[in-house]
């Protein structure tokens, strides 16, 4: 296996927005494994709502049957925010090819991103259609067709919007916890 996706995010809480894009990705005939990894805390946040050992379980949950996705615990394991240049350093030493993942969200600020110069020449950006937002020419456009996001889910807890793998649980612990976005 030499080429991958790498698909990472805080997915507080996983949904349905983050199936689609797996299930868009496996339609790439070059990647040979897309590579979820949840982040220990985004290194554009200052708080997580769910502990990262309970959202990688529900992505364990949600991805268990499906060979060609892993899930990494490698960000969680650093126990800190982890820079995306770092993780892709790391995962050079195993892959020579990566496709990094991203939301037409995060365009607006990545040139913020740690090393985005650098990070540019390591990857091919694959963008997830969001919100309507432009993607550019120099990105590979990911057509996804769910309109929801993490932030919105845990403002307005919609079960139709969660895995119905782990629905009931993600569903129980935000409503519990009152995770509501500032």
């Amino acid at each position: 296996m030499d080429t991958i996706a790498l698909f990472g995010g805080s997915f507080d809480p996983p949904h349905i927005g983050h199936e689609a894009v797996i299930k868009a990705l496996k339609k790439f005939k070059d990647i040979d494994k897309i590579i979820i990894m949840p982040t220990f805390l985004n290194p554009f946040k200052s708080n997580f709502y769910a502990p990262s050992s309970l959202r990688m379980k529900w992505l364990k949950e949600i991805f268990k049957e499906d060979e060609k996705v892993e899930i990494s615990d490698y960000e969680v394991l650093q126990n800190r925010q982890v820079p995306t240049i770092e993780t892709l350093k790391h995962l050079l030493k195993s892959y020579k090819k990566i496709y990094l993942v991203i939301g037409a969200d995060n365009l607006a600020k990545l040139e913020l991103w740690n090393s985005y110069d650098e990070l540019k020449e390591l990857v091919t950006f694959v963008v997830a259609q969001r919100d309507g937002i432009d993607i550019p020419k120099e990105f590979i456009a990911l057509s996804v067709d769910e309109k929801i996001s993490s932030s919105q889910l845990r403002n307005k807890m919609d079960y139709s919007k969660l895995s119905k793998k782990c629905a009931q649980e993600i569903y129980d612990f935000y409503k519990e916890n009152n995770c509501k976005t500032e």
